[in-house]
């Protein structure tokens, strides 16, 4: 792998820079995902996606119901 100067930080150790494959994983994502990041105490209730996903749609359907009212 060839890294710019200004790729990665300069505490990263140099074998990772040797040896890393940039987006080795990103084709495993589909095309349509977002990724987020969630507080660390909210992950203790929402542990997976589908639990975050749940959530998000039950919040969407009150406030659907809350707007046609």
């Amino acid at each position: 792998m060839k890294a710019k100067d200004d790729d990665l930080r300069p505490e990263y150790p140099a074998e990772l820079i040797k040896q890393g494959v940039r987006g080795k994983y990103a084709k495993r994502m589909p095309h349509d995902c977002v990724t987020v990041s969630i507080d660390p105490e909210l992950s203790k209730d929402f542990p997976t996606a589908e639990a975050v996903n749940d959530a998000l749609r039950e919040l969407l359907r009150r406030r659907s119901a809350d707007a046609s009212r």
